[in-house]
């Protein structure tokens, strides 16, 4: 079965840190771009950050810049996202996606047409 599952979130103060887990089943995400994106409560779900096929072709949008860190571990096929420095805003449901044609800038903007899993919840609140 094809599948990415998301893992790492929980409920953490204003200024901690989570790491994120996308982890593949069924095939190689080396091949892949790969997104995480988020989806805040009554907003409509957005890109945070892409990786390229290419570990160091990365794009975060600008709320997260500074503060979040993509990274590929291919022995573990699983793509994390770091989330330092974290405010209330943050909060929301993550998920990842994969696209195998695109470019990481474009991925990111592109929320809508991708298939999501179950995701995993961030909360961040004191």
């Amino acid at each position: 079965q094809v599948q990415l599952v998301e893992s790492g979130g929980g409920l953490v103060q204003p200024g901690g840190s989570l790491r994120l887990s996308c982890t593949a089943s069924g095939f190689s995400l080396d091949y892949y771009y790969i997104g995480w994106f988020r989806q805040a409560p009554g907003k409509e779900r957005e890109g945070v950050s892409c990786i390229g096929v290419s570990d160091d072709n990365t794009y975060y949008v600008d709320s997260v810049k500074g503060r979040f860190t993509i990274s590929r571990d291919r022995a573990k096929n699983t793509v994390y996202l770091q989330i330092n420095s974290l405010k209330v805003e943050d909060t929301g449901v993550y998920y990842c996606a994969a696209d195998g044609l695109t470019n990481v800038q474009a991925m990111c903007h592109a929320a809508l047409r991708y298939d999501y899993g179950q995701g995993t919840q961030v909360t961040v609140s004191s």
